[in-house]
């Protein structure tokens, strides 16, 4: 039988209805819209709330800190392509087991070579005896760096991170929360200041989340699982979107897909995969728009991007290193970009004419954002180059 065909204007109704950015998919239910693009980045702490915010029936960011700090049904850890995540307790345990721990040893390594650079004759056991120290800790509830630094000032010792003009001096201290984090065994919690902030709190994974996050899977099922997640929430994609996605080798790549029994299908451009029970036709949704935040998942969520983000429009919203900033989205494509101004203004500009119909739609959602706002101001972490003109 050959290959069912896919082409672009499906591809583009699925990003509207599994994303859930189309309104009649819209919901309240904080969890399910992270689980519908699998994890949300949390690089910049704003785009997770806005990535949220966005696909809400009725947006509230009490809701998102009461997910992340309250009730603890999302969780923040580092994880594919070392980026920081918030997902659901399953989501993370998979892409732990099947990216973070390779992760992990490369951190460790650094922080072991940068203890004997310091005269730590044996950096195991230094690390051992550290992570049951910070551990206690941190028994007593979550902390701060600098507070455990203080509270624990033998680990604060100085050490070089990296080598010749790269190297940077910190405590080790802070190194050692960061591979105890790539570890699972503690967790960013809540940060100190508002929720633009990025500075958090650490706690211990075991007592902030039944079970912790490390399950004690092997790579090769926890790649199955979280590739099983991605082609729900992405697919059809390529090989090489969901190899870049994940972080993977090609081997690991083709076992998942593999592993799941992936299903070859024919795409504007080349072959793609689908799960096997995912192959019935997807018409199109009703009309929609969005205003993604920077990095949100739907905008980073394959490395071929041609079929929703024109190349001319490509260099105005990603910059250099891969990075995609504020998006103005219509029926599944990137048309523009969109920037808050110092005086709280959300302002847009489209790079690709939508009609008048659509310009107003687009419009009514910036005022709808900037409502939603309000007083808070913030600043991308990864701006769209076009943003310093829109600043201007």
């Amino acid at each position: 039988m050959p290959a069912r065909r896919i082409d672009t204007a499906e591809r583009r109704a699925r990003i509207g209805v599994r994303h859930r950015l189309v309104p009649s998919g819209r919901t309240d239910d904080v969890v399910a819209i992270a689980d519908d693009v699998v994890a949300l980045h949390s690089s910049d702490p704003v785009t997770v709330y806005l990535s949220v915010l966005v696909r809400m029936a009725n947006p509230a960011l009490a809701a998102v800190e009461k997910a992340l700090y309250d009730d603890r049904t999302l969780l923040r850890h580092h994880a594919m392509r070392r980026t920081l995540w918030v997902g659901g307790p399953e989501t993370i345990r998979f892409a732990h087991a099947a990216a973070t721990v390779d992760l992990h040893r490369v951190q460790y390594r650094m922080l072991a070579t940068a203890l004997s650079g310091a005269g730590v004759h044996d950096p195991d056991a230094w690390i051992a005896a550290g992570r049951t120290t910070v551990l206690r800790a941190l028994a007593d509830g979550p902390m701060t760096a600098r507070d455990l630094g203080r509270s624990v000032p033998d680990l604060a010792l100085p050490v070089m991170i990296g080598s010749g003009r790269q190297a940077t001096p910190v405590a080790a201290h802070t190194r050692l929360l960061l591979v105890l984090g790539f570890a699972g065994d503690v967790v960013r919690a809540r940060p100190t200041g508002t929720w633009i902030n990025g500075q958090y709190r650490w706690a211990a994974a075991d007592g902030w989340i039944p079970g912790g996050i490390d399950a004690g899977l092997d790579k090769p099922t926890a790649a199955a699982g979280l590739a099983r997640r991605w082609l729900r929430s992405f697919g059809p994609a390529t090989r090489a979107d969901l190899q870049w996605w994940a972080g993977w080798t090609a081997a690991t790549t083709t076992r998942a897909l593999a592993d799941v029994g992936a299903v070859e299908v024919e795409l504007d451009g080349g072959p793609g995969f689908l799960l096997p029970d995912d192959l019935e036709p997807v018409g199109a949704p009703e009309p929609w728009v969005a205003l993604l935040p920077g990095l949100d998942p739907t905008t980073m969520g394959w490395k071929q991007r041609s079929w929703y983000l024109d190349p001319a429009v490509a260099a105005a919203v990603f910059d250099r290193n891969g990075n995609g900033g504020p998006t103005v989205w219509v029926d599944g494509r990137i048309v523009g970009s969109w920037v808050q101004r110092r005086d709280g203004t959300v302002a847009v500009r489209l790079l690709t004419d939508v009609g008048a119909a659509r310009r107003d739609e687009i419009d009514r959602a910036a005022v709808g954002l900037q409502d939603l706002l309000g007083d808070v101001r913030f600043s991308v972490r990864f701006p769209a180059p076009l943003q310093a003109a829109m600043l201007a």
